[in-house]
């Protein structure tokens, strides 16, 4: 089946804040011509600069995926690459007047609706595609991920996380084709453990985090003094610990929601190689890092 490149028919902005930078800006999708591809504009930044969203743009990988070209950066790509992956969007220039990507519910929905809003339209050349011929592995034995890719005839993703935690234990997901990422991963929102945001809170590092976009798991006894304490600084009436671990901000969309948030991490990252790929990703304990160093050895790999 032939298939063509696709931008979006008309301007759409996301408002919000940034998770790690508490900066509250507009981020702004504009329709771009055939092989543009996909790129970021700092319009807060004298002369504009525009970072490609490429894997030879990374630069960092601890706490989401921060990408950059001369100097400029733009914090925490991975949630809105993944959804124009997801809708088959190949051309779009992303306007940003601030450090980072508006976190939202902490998933991909709200970006999904608003592309959605702006309309794909389909464009006159054909669509490039990373074939992958032989299988290619990435194992990191220390940190204790693996993923690999092997020949398929369309993308499509497995995932297997395994924290070691009761309260979050072994979860799998499995996307088997892009149809499926509206309605089955997009909506996947990002997680924690109560000890981490601790830490992340301690060192001023969610500025602009609040209990509406994280899925906080509780993995240790929790005294209600300091339920209240989090309770105030998160300005909720109150907040417990339910049945399931987890704590009472939210109500998850799936049993295994932090999975299939996981594999949403995947789609992002991937899609930094630049081109829609025909392979099938198996990933244990991927991460922002683990994502990122595949996509450069899938990189070398087809380069060579």
């Amino acid at each position: 089946m032939v298939e063509y490149q696709c931008t979006i028919k008309k301007q759409v902005s996301v408002h919000g804040t940034g998770l790690h930078t508490g900066q509250q800006g507009t981020m702004t999708f504009n329709p771009a011509s055939t092989g543009h591809g996909v790129k970021f504009r700092r319009t807060d930044i004298e002369g504009q600069p525009v970072i490609p969203a490429l894997i030879g743009q990374v630069v960092d990988t601890s706490r989401g995926t921060t990408l950059e070209s001369d100097g400029a950066r733009v914090y925490t790509i991975e949630h809105v690459l993944a959804s124009l992956t997801g809708l088959g969007i190949d051309n779009v220039l992303i306007d940003l007047d601030m450090d980072e990507i508006p976190i939202r519910d902490g998933s991909a929905r709200y970006f999904v609706e608003a592309l959605e809003q702006a309309g794909v339209e389909t464009q006159d050349s054909l669509r490039e595609y990373i074939i992958i011929d032989k299988e290619i592995t990435l194992r990191n034995e220390a940190k204790g991920f693996e993923l690999s890719i092997v020949p398929a005839e369309e993308f499509a993703v497995d995932v297997k996380i395994d924290y070691g935690t009761e309260v979050l234990n072994i979860q799998h997901a499995q996307m088997l084709s892009l149809k499926d990422f509206k309605k089955e991963i997009a909506p996947c929102r990002t997680f924690v453990f109560l000890h981490e945001l601790e830490f992340l809170l301690h060192n001023n590092l969610i500025k602009g985090g609040d209990l509406s976009n994280a899925i906080v798991f509780v993995n240790r006894k929790v005294s209600q003094e300091e339920l209240d304490r989090l309770a105030e600084l998160f300005d909720k009436p109150k907040v417990r610990v339910k049945e399931e671990g987890i704590l009472n901000n939210l109500e998850l969309h799936f049993p295994n929601e932090p999975a299939r948030h996981k594999l949403l991490d995947v789609v992002g990252d991937l899609s930094l190689l630049g081109k829609r790929i025909k392979g099938h990703v198996t990933a244990y304990r991927p991460g922002h890092y683990a994502n990122t160093e595949f996509a450069k050895k899938i990189f070398e790999q087809i380069k060579d």
